[in-house]
């Protein structure tokens, strides 16, 4: 008693004391996770994000934004996902904090290694790091034996992935680790001891072999996704034990053999994926699975008949069978039940009537059933259903009239009736169709006439009326759809004259009108259209003459056989490529082609003699003239001497401070100089008395008579009074009058007068990209070199999309529009398609439609939906990046019939091909592995669905991350030093660094 005594006076005491002993500790353990915190935070940067805000030295750890602690005041929990974080990381520090549990840095910028000292984070149950942009290979995690959560999803790491360790990982119940570049190995074993998992993500990991019926002993799975990769074989009959499974993904596989018997266990699967695969026999195994919201079997070799059982599916949203070899109809009810997003049975041999509830839930937005043998006509609730966006039912059985309601629905992108035996007339209700991009009726019995209002339907781009019977004729107001492209409307019986406003529709590129009744002279405005490469007005009854517009065309195909034409055959359609082209016409002459007679006084003769002679002597005496005019203009050429008119004349623009005049330039304008040709223009390397070098460009003026004579430097003084300025022109001005960014060329000045477009570059003397990398001027870059070039060509472009008042879209990136100065730093040029946002544009935002760029590096949504936004240069750029790793053109023959760089680099990385093998021979083996980083970059811009492509500012953040020597960093004083490959690199100042972000 008397020791308790002493001991509760000593306390009572000495109680401050205690409390005082028992704070500091606190605190100091605070301090120390405090501490800790603090030098990762120096380590990182955040851009646009105030996570940091908190992290301070006044503030204890456990207030840090994105940190938890326990009740100790001990760091347990570091959450900074979706941060915008960029950086290494640092585990050796991070594994200091003891008490550390949860570690969540997914969907950032991080890069660099892990090292192994993410083994001494015993504690951690939970690592998500997935979404990142590390290197190297994972290191062993077999210490990590508390762990249930572990996410490496789509984080850049590489080599052989760690197998054996998850083994020890028996507490795992999530595990994701797909999307990586790790090498190939067999389906891993281990993962089968692991039998908590819940979820297991491995797609697109190079896992190769058959799929083990050991699965089955997971019997916790909800999730299962091992799609992308190499397996082969049957599915085994151990999945059919996953009773919980609710996603199933094996999708774009080798896998052959039936679905197995006694799938239709899985009673709560929801989502079940196999697409792309080789998987055969029929579907009778999944008629019970209720649950079922999205079915995707697609391109397989799948047969029999579509369960009716599907019918009474109430809560399917997606349904895709296409390309399989299916019969009978389809369910009837099928969407009676659901909110049907999209049905895709194309490809298939499927019968019977089209179901007529699938748009019953009112968000049915994609009806593909092409190429069956669909019977009896579109059901007319479909004309109700607002939501549509695509309906494609060509190459079936169909007939009957179309219901007016489908003619007019707001959201439909595209209408393809082609090759069925639809009847009756076009609805005049296609006018409130805003957004119809793609009108395809060819090979049906429509009749009747094009209805007026079609022309403001004013998103048109295609219109293939082709093989049907509609007649009349083609509406006056035509000239009004600005993005149509294409017309096609042979085989019909149009009749009366084609409107001179069709020459307004300035994209126009191919038009057909043959095997129809057209009359009157054909219309000279069409030989004003830019792009027009194909046209064809053969078996018509046109009269009158060739019109001399049509000399100027850069046609590929031309053809007006069999009509009532007279008169002469331009000389510069006299060609082989036209052979056949004036056939059937007995009025027309030619001086140069066999089978018509020869040219004379009487040719043509329609009226009386005496005025032919008069009008024979005019033309004669403005022949003489002209012939005159050339000679004289020659002769001053080779004498060296260029025509100018007066300076007062010409209009210069400045947009920077110069010290020469424009007749400087145009005295320069010789043919010695002429340095290039391309589609729009001649470009000259003009160089002053100072020395300095400019280009300076000629852009075709749209009027010009003299695209095929004469064309000398005279061609800059060419005919059109007020009509010279091209939409290139235009574009360009627009485009660079402003524009100030080092990876942009600087545009000096805009030289115009009435008749004459020049404008006036810096020179750039390494040429293009594509001459450095493709032609006879190519020259050995190593990897440094190319790097360089894609970093800077990226700022460009993001500088383009991000950092001008107003949104540019190139509309053209290739390499041969990224030039080169004489430290080979890159510039963006030619902007002859760009296009500028305005502000209040109309969906300025989503796209703009339009056909422009160059085959190889078109963005793929071309092709379903003709329009273009920033991330089609963002695509076009991918193909740029995938051009300076493995040193291949776009199009090249050794990728096949209709292949291009994408997809055949996607092909060689699904065979037996790693990554690195398809990086350029010429680049040195020490630094390849740092032009994989770039070639995976290249492969996220051109993800054939545009909104999974970053944006430019994202592009140039993994660039700058992929740097061949950005590695880790040792801070020493205000200094960093780097160690890029065991090579000394001068030390940079830390400020060089710090705030350097693009994003």
């Amino acid at each position: 008693m008397a020791e308790c005594s002493i001991f509760r006076r000593w306390f009572s005491s000495n109680v401050y004391l205690i409390c005082a002993l028992f704070l500091f500790l606190i605190s100091k353990s605070q301090s120390d996770d405090a501490g800790v915190l603090m030098q990762l935070k120096s380590t990182l940067r955040s851009a646009d994000s105030p996570v940091f805000d908190t992290w301070t030295r006044q503030n204890s750890a456990c207030n840090f934004t994105g940190v938890t602690c326990d009740s100790n005041h001990k760091v347990t929990e570091i959450n900074l996902s979706f941060q915008n974080l960029s950086g290494p990381v640092s585990f050796d520090l991070i594994c200091s904090l003891e008490s550390l549990e949860k570690i969540s840095l997914g969907s950032n910028f991080l890069y660099g290694s892990i090292s192994d000292h993410l083994s001494n984070c015993t504690s951690l149950q939970h690592l998500d790091l997935g979404m990142n942009y590390f290197s190297g290979k994972v290191p062993d995690l077999s210490s990590l034996t508390k762990l249930e959560l572990l996410n490496l999803n789509h984080s850049g790491f590489s080599g052989s992935f760690p197998w054996s360790s998850l083994a020890n990982l028996t507490s795992l119940g999530f595990l994701s680790l797909g999307d990586n570049d790790f090498d190939r190995s067999p389906f891993p074993l281990e993962l089968l001891k692991l039998e908590k998992l819940y979820w297991l993500y491995l797609s697109n990991c190079s896992i190769e072999g058959q799929i083990p019926d050991g699965i089955g002993n997971l019997t916790l799975l909800e999730n299962l996704e091992l799609s992308y990769n190499n397996l082969v074989g049957s599915i085994p009959n151990g999945i059919t034990r996953l009773s919980k499974l609710n996603q199933l993904e094996l999708y774009t596989n080798g896998l052959t053999g039936k679905i197995p018997v006694g799938f239709g266990n899985l009673t709560n699967l929801v989502e079940f994926d196999a697409s792309t695969n080789y998987i055969e026999g029929d579907l009778s195994e999944l008629r019970s699975l209720t649950q079922l919201a999205s079915l995707q079997l697609f391109e397989n070799q799948l047969s029999g008949e579509v369960p009716q059982e599907f019918g009474e599916l109430k809560f399917l949203t997606q349904f895709s069978l296409y390309t399989n070899k299916l019969t009978g109809p389809l369910p009837e009810k099928i969407g009676s039940w659901s909110e049907l997003l999209y049905i895709d049975v194309s490809g298939n041999f499927l019968t019977g009537p089209i179901p007529p509830d699938m748009c019953k839930g009112g968000k049915l937005s994609k009806l593909l059933m092409l190429q069956n043998g669909f019977t009896g006509g579109i059901p007319a609730s479909y004309g109700n259903c607002p939501s549509l966006t695509r309906l494609r039912v060509c190459n079936n059985s169909l007939s009957g009239e179309v219901p007016s309601g489908i003619w007019g629905l707001p959201k439909v992108t595209i209408i393809d009736l082609n090759l069925n035996q639809f009847e009756g007339p076009v609805a005049p209700s296609i006018g409130d169709a805003k957004s119809l991009a793609q009108l395809l009726l060819a090979n049906n019995q429509f009749s009747g006439e094009l209805p007026q209002r079609i022309s403001e339907a004013a998103s048109l781009v295609k219109i293939d009326i082709a093989s049907n019977k509609l007649s009349e004729e083609i509406p006056a107001t035509i000239g009004n759809l600005k993005k149509l492209s294409y017309l096609h409307l042979e085989f019909n019986s149009f009749s009366r004259v084609v409107p001179d406003s069709l020459g307004s529709c300035a994209s126009l590129n191919d038009i057909n009108l043959a095997h129809n009744s057209f009359s009157g002279n054909i219309p000279a405005s069409l030989g004003s259209l830019p792009s027009l490469n194909f046209l064809n007005l053969s078996n018509n009854q046109f009269v009158g003459e060739i019109p001399l517009s049509f000399t100027s065309l850069p046609l590929n195909l031309l053809d007006l056989s069999n009509n009532r034409l007279v008169g002469h055959i331009p000389d510069s359609l006299s060609i082989d490529a036209f052979n056949g082209s004036f056939d059937g016409n007995s009025g027309l002459c030619s001086e140069s082609i066999r089978s018509f007679r020869l040219c004379s006084s009487d040719s043509g003769l329609s009226g009386k003699i005496k005025t032919v002679i008069y009008c024979f002597i005019a033309i004669a005496c403005v022949l003489i003239v002209t012939l005159t005019c050339c000679l004289f203009l020659r002769f001053r050429h080779k004498n060296g001497e260029i025509p100018v008119k007066r300076s007062d004349s010409w209009d210069m623009k400045l947009f920077y401070v110069l010290s020469f005049s424009e007749e400087q330039i145009l005295k320069a304008l010789k043919h010695e100089n002429l340095v290039g040709k391309g589609g729009s223009g001649n470009v000259y390397k003009v160089v002053l008395h100072c020395g300095m070098q400019l280009a300076v460009k000629h852009i075709w003026n749209q009027d010009s008579v003299s695209r095929n004579s004469c064309r000398s430097t005279s061609a800059i003084l060419a005919k059109g009074k007020g009509k010279g300025r091209s939409k290139e022109y235009d574009a360009e001005v627009a485009t660079l009058s402003s524009a100030r960014h080092v990876n942009v060329v600087k545009l000096y000045c805009s030289i115009t007068t009435e008749d004459s477009n020049l404008l006036v570059y810096e020179y750039l003397p390494n040429g293009s990209l594509w001459d450095r990398l493709h032609t006879g001027q190519r020259i050995k870059m190593d990897w440094m070199a190319r790097y360089e070039i894609a970093l800077g060509a990226a700022k460009g472009l993001e500088y383009l999309h991000h950092g001008c008042d107003r949104q540019i879209i190139h509309r053209d990136v290739k390499s041969s529009n990224i030039l080169l100065d004489a430290d080979l730093k890159p510039k963006i040029a030619d902007f002859g398609l760009a296009k500028i946002l305005q502000a209040n544009e109309p969906n300025a935002r989503e796209s703009t439609h339009v056909i422009a760029g160059t085959p190889g590096y078109i963005a793929p949504e071309y092709a379903y939906a003709c329009s273009v936004n920033e991330k089609s240069d963002v695509y076009s750029f991918g193909v740029v990046l995938m051009e300076l790793v493995t040193g291949k053109k776009p199009v090249e023959p050794e990728f096949g019939d209709n292949k291009d760089i994408v997809s055949w680099i996607y092909i060689k990385l699904r065979s037996e091909h790693r990554t690195i093998e398809l990086v350029d021979k010429s680049i040195s083996e020490a630094l390849r592995e740092d032009a994989v980083k770039v070639l995976k970059i290249a492969i996220h811009c051109t993800s054939r669905t545009p909104v999974l492509r970053p944006s430019m500012k994202m592009v140039v953040q993994m660039l700058e991350n992929a740097e061949p020597c950005k590695l880790s960093s040792i801070v020493v004083n205000t200094r960093e030093v780097y160690n890029c490959k065991n090579k000394e690199v001068l030390c940079r100042s830390s400020s060089t660094t710090s705030g350097s972000s693009q994003f």
